[in-house]
């Protein structure tokens, strides 16, 4: 089972590219923001953290976080955004890598595929056979965020600024999925990509 790590920067299309591999390969597709909403549930120990961090003005009625505000608050405050990263991606990682060696055993997957933002910043690399940078033009990922996500041309600048450049991931990265024209295109060069040895 080949491990793959997908990366990119924001609004480059990492969530299609994820979606034709679970459509059209057989791959087990893992993505590191549906496991960090986990790691933040009532009763888990980065719960505990993160509220005795922020305190209870982050909590909703039920108890659970109030992943908004937090959000608010970690985009304005860069050094409690450490601070939370700090706790939330060590708890991601170790997750993925017990799920890697859970499916691993079951031996069904030809691969295992893990899309992170940080992928390379928190180092996924040590554990991928090899690490995919998904790319795409800047002015269709800003227009790709403002209709799918409503942000405000700021928020996008603010987000990408806080990224890897294209040059860095470029760099760092074993192939480049040229995301920027049709779903048909994307998925003709994850064919030449994803072949089983």
């Amino acid at each position: 089972m080949k491990v793959i790590g997908i990366t990119g920067g924001v609004g480059c299309g990492k969530s299609m590219v994820m979606d034709l591999i679970r459509e059209h390969f057989n791959a087990y597709v893992i993505k590191a923001d549906d496991v960090g909403k986990n790691v933040l549930n009532q009763g888990t120990s980065g719960y505990e953290q993160v509220v005795a961090l922020f305190g209870e003005e982050i909590l909703m009625e039920s108890g659970e976080i109030n992943r908004n505000r937090l959000a608010e608050i970690v985009f304005h405050e860069p050094n409690k955004r450490m601070v939370l990263n700090s706790i939330v991606h060590p708890q991601v990682k170790k997750r993925i890598v017990e799920e890697m060696a859970r499916i691993r055993c079951e031996e069904k997957y030809d691969f295992f595929v893990v899309e992170a933002a940080l992928l390379l910043e928190d180092h996924y690399e040590v554990f991928c056979d090899e690490v995919w940078y998904v790319y795409a033009e800047k002015e269709q990922r800003k227009k790709r965020l403002m209709e799918s996500r409503g942000y405000s041309p700021e928020k996008i600048e603010k987000i990408m600024e806080s990224q890897l450049d294209e040059e860095e991931f470029r760099k760092r990265c074993d192939f480049v999925l040229d995301n920027s024209k049709s779903r048909q295109d994307t998925l003709n060069q994850l064919k030449k990509m994803l072949v089983v040895d």
